[in-house]
C-alpha cells in the first residue's frame, strides 16, 4: 500500500467520523416509543375529551332538564354563554381529533395535521381565557385555567418556533407537551366524577370542587408527561454513554 493510499484512507476515516458526530438523525415523535400504559392513557383522554365536547354540544342544541339538579345547573351555566362555549369546544374537538396524527410516528409523512394544530391551539387557548370569566369554580378554577392555559400556549409557541427553525426534535417535545396539557381537561372529568359521587357525604357542590378538579386533573397530565420525558432522556443518555469507547 502506497503512502498516498494510506493518507487517503486516514482522511476518509476522519471525514466519516465527523459526519457521524454532526449528522442529526431524523427525529421520531416520542409517543411512538412510549410504554403501553402511556398510550392507553393517551387514547382514554382522547375518547373522554371527544365525549365531553359532543355531550356539551348536545346539551346546548337540545337542552334537557330531566337530569340531576347539579348537572342541569351546569348546563344552564354553559348555555348562558353558548356562543363562547362553542367557539372554545369546537376548535378543541378538532385539536383533539388531529392530535394523534402529530403524536404517532406512523403519521410522520402527513404534514398538514401538524400545521393545522397551531392555529387551532391558539384559538382554544384564547377562548379558554375568555371562558374563565364564567368559571363555575370561581377563582380556584380560574387560577388553574390561567396557569395551565398559559403553559399550553407557551409550549405551543415554543413548538412553532422550533418548527420554523427546522429543529424537529425540540418541536416534537414541545408539541407533545402542549397536547398533554390540553388533554388534562379530559383527566379532570373522572376527578369530577369522584366529587359528584361523594357529594352526598362531603356536601360539596360544583362551585366548590370544580376548581380542585381542574388543578388535580391538569396536574396529573403535566406530572406524568414530565416524569416520562425525563425517564426517556435518562435512558437515552445512558445508551449514548454505554456506546462510547472506553478510554
Amino acid at each position: 500500500m502506497t503512502h498516498c493510499q494510506i493518507k487517503y484512507r486516514i482522511v476518509s476515516k476522519v471525514v466519516l467520523e465527523v459526519q457521524n458526530l454532526t449528522t442529526v438523525p431524523r427525529p421520531i415523535p416520542a409517543v411512538a416509543k412510549s410504554p403501553l400504559w402511556l398510550r392507553i392513557g393517551f387514547w382514554i383522554c382522547i375518547v373522554i375529551a371527544i365525549a365531553v365536547v359532543l355531550r356539551r354540544i348536545s346539551a346546548l342544541v337540545s337542552p334537557s332538564h330531566n337530569g340531576p339538579p347539579q348537572m342541569a345547573g351546569l348546563d344552564d351555566a354553559f348555555a348562558s354563554h353558548a356562543a363562547l362555549t362553542l367557539a372554545h369546544i369546537i376548535p378543541a374537538l378538532l385539536f383533539v381529533l388531529l392530535a394523534p396524527f402529530a403524536a404517532f410516528a406512523r403519521f410522520g409523512n402527513l404534514k398538514w395535521p401538524e400545521r393545522v394544530l397551531f392555529p387551532l391551539g391558539a384559538v382554544v387557548g384564547a377562548t379558554a381565557y375568555a371562558m374563565s370569566a364564567y368559571s363555575v369554580g370561581g377563582w380556584t378554577e380560574r387560577s388553574a385555567v390561567f396557569f395551565f392555559d398559559s403553559l399550553f400556549l407557551y409550549s405551543l409557541f415554543r413548538a412553532f418556533r422550533h418548527r420554523q427553525q427546522g429543529e424537529a426534535a425540540l418541536k416534537n417535545r414541545w408539541l407533545l407537551r402542549a397536547i398533554a396539557i390540553l388533554l388534562g381537561i379530559a383527566t379532570t372529568r373522572p376527578v369530577m366524577g369522584v366529587f359528584f359521587a361523594t357529594s352526598a357525604a362531603t356536601h360539596l357542590v360544583p362551585s366548590q370542587f370544580f376548581g380542585l378538579a381542574f388543578w388535580i386533573g391538569f396536574s396529573i397530565n403535566v406530572v406524568v408527561f414530565e416524569l416520562w420525558l425525563r425517564s426517556v432522556e435518562r435512558r437515552s443518555h445512558h445508551s449514548k454513554a454505554a456506546a462510547l469507547p472506553a478510554a
